[in-house]
């Protein structure tokens, strides 16, 4: 499936809200999505991400793992429904509006937190959100860059 296409499901499931397990089930897939789209770009896409891509990848396998891992049927985890990644510059917008939205539920559930161990994996995941969303930033930063200077050569 399209990344634009699975990153709008992400970011609907995201908006349904749910209780704080669904929550931070979402927001694992999210993360999860981030790490699929930001390997794809590092193996193949521009030259002028990889280096980038490869640093979102990472960040985001970071929020995967501070979260508990939900349980989920293989045919359910979105980031292994990443088939295409057609247009990078589309794909980044949306992924970079999911990790904002992701930023702003973790801070909605911190706030709620029932626990101390929910609030920190709040926090640690919100910083890994915040980070990835940093990271695709750069890369549409980048992309722009090269795109005005495509026209010059």
């Amino acid at each position: 499936m399209d990344a634009v296409r699975l990153i709008l499901a992400s970011r609907w499931a995201l908006a349904q809200g749910g209780d704080g397990a669904e929550l931070l089930a979402e927001v694992w897939q999210a993360q999860a999505l981030a790490q699929a789209i930001g390997s794809r770009l590092a193996v193949s896409g521009p030259p002028e991400l990889r280096g980038e891509a490869l640093g979102l990848t990472e960040l985001a396998g970071r929020g995967c793992g501070v979260l508990d891992a939900p349980d989920l049927a293989p045919e359910s985890l979105r980031a292994a429904q990443l088939t295409d990644l057609d247009d990078a510059r589309q794909a980044l917008l949306c992924l970079g509006g999911l990790l904002g939205e992701v930023g702003i539920a973790l801070v909605g559930l911190a706030s709620t937190a029932p626990d101390q161990t929910t609030y920190w994996q709040c926090m640690e995941a919100i910083d890994a959100a915040d980070e990835s969303r940093d990271r695709v930033l750069e890369m549409l930063r980048k992309l722009a860059a090269r795109e005005e200077a495509l026209p010059e050569r």
